[in-house]
């Protein structure tokens, strides 16, 4: 009898988190030029020989009765093709806009529990004859990293491929065990982890006194969550519905804006001026629709915890998140690049003091009662009543450096985008692609109802930042036809 395989807290705190209008799935979207051979079934095939590199998309999660521990995780014998792969027409024109516009509705559907947590969709009719394979996947089962690395293995590119003992997984699935067993298992499990508190206290003693002492000598700029974070019209409650828009700016440029300024902003990197470019953006949209806070915005980030020689990881979450300023108070663009760079250094210095100490904390959440008080708060719109813990997500993830092929066919461009949290409508992640930095955005519309406006601004933004007249209107790009430079530096 194989033991249990049990989720830890910091992965099944995504699935306690989901509401009707909360839903934690990440999107992975690739644009490829497909060969003769790529018809919908035999992707389908493909992707399903795949996933014996990927043993996390086979298992499905079950709970335990009276959610005494975190649920187990159930590897599947047989996967349902039909559970799992859908096939769509874009519509429309065939445009970029209307490949969003589908990505907008894919994400407001939650994923099933009753299966492995994925779905693919494929996305047939863009009028340059490219597809679109949407990839959903919740984040009980993999951050940006794990899914990168998943990203990777469905690539056909030499330097994805892992050591063998990744593919050691038996391709044999497991007996949903007893309820008397999974019982039992928890009530042993929960014991064992009563073990670790006091190393766990102190740990996080230590942790917090050293932020806390960082914080008061060095740098009581560094935004706190809800005490910082004004009110905007695109923070409040979320409903189901999602809106998705994308931008795709030359690599080049971004690295530009940090080579003009490397002298005036000290310690400047990549992930400054990306939030430097969605802070311009995020300016020129509140002045549009004549909202001016009184603060400025700020924004969660989330930071990988693994060890950068550490080996590529295909499942789970080991990250946390710093808060740091958007500067949006601030009308110069260098000078506000240089509070941007400035806050988000003291915010790193203050998460490493944290650690994941904070986060360990998260595999003694109690499940019934932690997923029926988020339901509460969501039903009663609970956001109402409070600022945002911040303004909005933004994240910045290195992708593939080189180009490669799924399944043969070219990958023409790849975005991907993370799920919104109650009270923050809007989410911004950045995906770097060989020579490009795609910017995807999703957001609630019931309180940002014009994302694609919002998207349209991120290139004046990062004209402001090179001192360039800022570019007119732009013709409605086609689906992965953009150019910009060459590789990215993990920031």
């Amino acid at each position: 009898m194989s033991p249990v395989t049990r989720m830890r807290g910091a992965d099944a705190g995504f699935l306690y988190l989901e509401t009707p209008a909360m839903h934690m799935h990440t999107l992975k979207i690739a644009v490829v030029d497909p060969t003769p051979d790529m018809t919908y079934e035999n992707l389908v095939k493909a992707m399903l020989f795949r996933l014996r590199r990927m043993p996390a998309l086979r298992r499905r999660v079950v709970p335990v009765p009276f959610a005494l521990n975190h649920p187990v995780l159930v590897t599947q014998r047989r996967l349902d093709p039909h559970r799992h792969f859908h096939r769509h027409d874009v519509g429309g024109t065939g445009s970029m806009r209307d490949l969003e516009r589908l990505i907008g509705e894919i994400a407001s559907t939650p994923l099933d529990r009753s299966v492995p947590l994925w779905e693919i969709h494929l996305c047939e009719g863009l009028a340059d004859g490219r597809v679109g394979i949407v990839g959903k996947i919740h984040h009980a089962l993999a951050d940006g990293a794990a899914a990168n690395a998943m990203l990777a293995n469905v690539m056909d590119v030499g330097s994805a491929e892992l050591r063998p003992g990744f593919f050691s997984e038996s391709a044999e699935g497991d007996e949903v065990p007893s309820r008397r067993r999974m019982v039992l298992e928890a009530l042993r499990d929960a014991a064992l982890q009563l073990l670790v508190i006091p190393g766990l206290l102190a740990r996080t003693a230590r942790a917090l006194t050293g932020m806390l002492r960082y914080r008061h000598r060095e740098s009581r700029g560094v935004p706190l969550p809800i005490k910082d974070a004004p009110p905007t019209s695109f923070n409040g409650p979320l409903t189901a519905r999602r809106t998705f828009a994308t931008a795709t700016l030359p690599l080049a440029d971004l690295k530009e804006v940090r080579r003009l300024h490397a002298d005036s902003v000290a310690g400047l990197t990549l992930n400054d001026v990306v939030l430097a470019v969605t802070s311009g953006a995020l300016r020129r949209w509140l002045d549009a629709h004549d909202e001016h806070p009184r603060a400025s915005l700020t924004a969660g980030v989330p930071v990988a915890m693994d060890p950068r020689d550490s080996d590529p990881r295909l499942f789970g979450n080991n990250v946390s998140n710093m808060f740091t300023t958007l500067a949006t108070d601030v009308d110069d663009p260098v000078e506000r690049l240089r509070v941007i760079s400035e806050t988000a250094r003291h915010a790193k210095a203050m998460n490493r003091h944290l650690g994941t100490s904070l986060a360990d904390w998260s595999q003694f959440t109690p499940p019934a009662p932690v997923s029926a008080l988020v339901r509460a708060y969501s039903r009663h719109r609970g956001a109402r009543f409070h600022n945002a813990p911040f303004s909005a997500i933004v994240s910045n993830v290195p992708g593939p450096r080189e180009r490669v092929k799924i399944g043969g066919a070219q990958l023409a461009d790849v975005f991907s985008v993370g799920p919104l949290v109650e009270g923050i409508g809007l989410n911004v992640t950045v995906w770097s692609y060989v020579d490009r930095m795609n910017f995807s955005l999703l957001a609630c519309p019931d309180l940002l109802p014009d994302v694609e406006v919002l998207a349209s601004y991120l290139r004046p933004a990062l004209a402001e930042l090179l001192g360039k007249p800022e570019p007119g209107a732009a013709a409605e790009p086609v689906a992965g036809d953009n150019d910009a430079n060459k590789d990215q530096e993990s920031a």
